[in-house]
């Protein structure tokens, strides 16, 4: 009989592998047999988020301790870009580990750590690495959101909807423009004729949050923008009001 096969069993010692034989290309004092080894004794009875803590972890124990110089190594091994409008679980999901380095420990490292969650997220998504500083920075990363809003890459224009969603599903709430959207309304404005499937999905998700936590707030946009005689307006706007009565 098969195995049954899950998305967690995707986070143990086979993906520090993966992470160790690209590490020490960058890295030759990288000690491989040490980190893939505690990733696979601590990860035992995790679930797969607290997989990629653990994994984050070890990455943070067996490269430098100077912050700048392990997030580095690290960004060098990514490799090409992701050309595909693919999520998480896909050809990158090895990439998720090093997102959550940099929210766990570069919050102090604004500059660098933005720059690091702007490459995770043209492989994979930095969506939730991005999180951490909108709360800390909300108005240092409003100005990158905004810029990533006006990108040619569709990832960075998908990463400045899906980071700002209030109610991301397997993340904390952020709380942050509750009770004033208007900010994350404006980047919203740029992306709302978005031709990219991948940013209007996360458009009209976004929207769909907004009628859960403020609705009031929301409810004047998306009339507004149901004015509009753009094809991909209109579709962002009845998939984001498919399930609200």
């Amino acid at each position: 009989m098969a195995t049954k096969y899950s998305i967690t069993d995707l986070f143990g010692a086979n993906l520090a592998k993966i992470l160790a034989d690209k590490i020490i290309q960058n890295y030759p004092r990288f000690n491989s047999n040490s980190f893939i080894h505690e990733v696979d004794r601590m990860v035992e009875g995790k679930r797969y988020t607290d997989r990629i803590g653990v994994i984050a972890e070890q990455i943070k124990t067996h490269l430098p301790h100077d912050y700048e110089r392990a997030l580095s190594i690290l960004v060098n091994i990514l490799g090409d870009e992701n050309p595909q409008q693919t999520g998480m679980f896909t050809n990158y999901y090895w990439v998720m580990p090093i997102g959550r380095y940099i929210s766990e420990y570069g919050l102090n490292h604004f500059e660098n750590s933005i720059n690091g969650i702007q490459e995770v997220t043209k492989r994979n998504t930095g969506e939730y690495a991005i999180r951490p500083f909108i709360k800390k920075y909300p108005e240092q990363t409003l100005v990158v959101m905004e810029r990533w809003a006006k990108s040619s890459n569709f990832h960075l224009r998908r990463l400045a909807s899906e980071g700002l969603r209030p109610k991301l599903p397997w993340a904390p709430k952020l709380e942050t423009f509750i009770h004033n959207p208007s900010p994350v309304f404006h980047i919203l404005n740029m992306l709302k004729e978005d031709k990219i499937m991948f940013v209007k999905k996360s458009v009209a998700n976004h929207l769909t949050d907004w009628l859960k936590v403020n609705r009031d707030a929301a409810v004047p946009y998306i009339k507004e923008w149901k004015h509009s005689d753009n094809e991909d307006t209109k579709w962002i706007i009845k998939r984001a009001t498919r399930k609200i009565k």
